[in-house]
């Protein structure tokens, strides 16, 4: 005897291929599908909407399969009010709890559908009672208090990940998951930079993910030169990057070399420590700037020009300088607000603090990854934006040439 479960697809679920995974999720798992009602839009702006009768052996096998329906935007046919139960302790969250995805998601409460705020992978979900009505939010585990009412189970959740209509003009409609492994297009680059406008035009924020890579190929002056002019709003980088930035201001190399004349300095090596030592002497990188210790570069153009930073520690790190936040929770916590507050987000060459900033992004959330290994590339737009473009090229020639695109000479 079989058990079943009926569960809805609403959109360009054809487009999108959508639909198709739903058929690949419920055969690769041992079950089986009728399709009960399909309409197809018949224009670029029209929707589609299919209905399927999933079946399965026993209750568990169908639970998996519309737990991994659910995941990619496959709902339940007759939606119930979504199930609460209060975490018995801090950081403690009830058995069976609802781990998010990254995609908008919406919780059914009292009858009503509730739109998750501040969404992100790898949460629970809280619903609360406020002075302007019940609310729902993402709390990371370690963020779990006491009694709070979380969402656990699958019923009364809504799933809507990105869609990829027929129709993709406008700004943002060549940002589709493409991983251009050619050296760097100009066209590509002048969407990017057209994107960067629009984004800039609409009052949003631009964050730049930033890896030491960018310092050490000769970008700096034009990363800078983006900062001051406003086309990088926040910053996100760790240790190394600031550290390299700085001696380049201060002694003219990056890791003990020239990035002109890509000469190694004599005692070149010892450049990067003296550059932290100067800068715990002054006690912080604004102090430095104030004090004109610190006269350019990426640091100096965020502390002039008003532009928040986050300096994530590792366990790699020298120094590390003052402003370098080494718990770990802590500077997760400082990513987190950052990436919340993205319009847009550039991941320029550093792999670890690209994955970190990704983790918080909602799937919607425009993102450009760059780097020179494809890997890195696919590795970060496989984590589940469906708006984001990646380029294989070197980082030294991306960012002077998307300077030159926005701000010229």
């Amino acid at each position: 005897m079989t058990v079943s479960r009926e569960v809805e697809l609403d959109g360009h679920i054809i487009d999108s291929g959508t639909m198709g995974t739903a058929f690949s999720i419920v055969m690769d798992m041992g079950g089986s599908f009728t399709v009960e009602a399909f309409d197809i839009g018949r224009r670029k702006d029209e929707a589609s909407y299919a209905r399927l009768l999933v079946e399965a052996d026993d209750e568990a096998t169908l639970q998996s399969i519309v737990h991994e329906l659910h995941q990619h935007g496959a709902n339940p046919a007759d939606p119930t009010d979504a199930t609460l139960e209060r975490a018995p302790a801090d950081r403690v969250v009830p058995h069976g709890f609802y781990s998010t995805t990254n995609h908008p998601t919406f919780v059914r409460y009292d009858g009503e559908w509730l739109e998750v705020e501040r969404m992100e992978m790898d949460c629970a979900i809280v619903v609360s009672e406020g002075e302007h009505g019940p609310r729902a939010y993402t709390r990371v585990l370690n963020a779990v208090e006491a009694g709070d009412r979380i969402v656990t189970g699958d019923t009364g959740i809504r799933v809507e990940p990105p869609e990829r209509p027929r129709d993709t003009g406008g700004t943002f409609g060549f940002m589709e998951g493409g991983v251009s492994a050619e050296r760097p297009s100009e066209s590509t680059i002048r969407q990017i930079a057209t994107a960067m406008r629009e984004t800039k035009a609409e009052g949003g924020d631009i964050l730049a993910v930033c890896g030491p890579a960018l310092i050490h190929s000769g970008a700096r002056e034009d990363l800078a030169r983006l900062v001051r002019e406003g086309y990088v709003d926040a910053l996100s980088a760790g240790n190394g990057f600031a550290v390299h930035d700085i001696e380049r201001d201060l002694y003219g190399t990056s890791l003990g070399v020239d990035t002109e004349t890509l000469d190694h300095a004599r005692h070149g090596h010892k450049h990067h420590i003296y550059a932290i030592s100067e800068v715990i002497r002054e006690g912080g990188i604004e102090a430095a700037v104030e004090s004109g210790t610190i006269e350019s570069g990426v640091m100096y153009e965020c502390v002039v020009n008003d532009r928040p930073y986050v300096l994530a520690g590792s366990i790699r790190d020298d120094g590390p300088l003052p402003d370098t936040i080494t718990d770990a929770v802590e500077a997760q916590a400082a990513i987190r607000e950052q990436a919340h507050g993205a319009d847009m987000v550039l991941m320029l060459s550093t792999l670890l603090h690209s994955v970190a900033v990704g983790n918080c992004l909602q799937s919607t959330t425009p993102v450009v990854c760059v780097d020179i290994s494809p890997a890195t590339v696919t590795q970060l737009l496989d984590r589940g934006s469906a708006q984001a473009v990646g380029m294989v090229t070197d980082i030294g020639t991306f960012v002077p040439l998307l300077a030159e695109e926005l701000v010229g000479e």
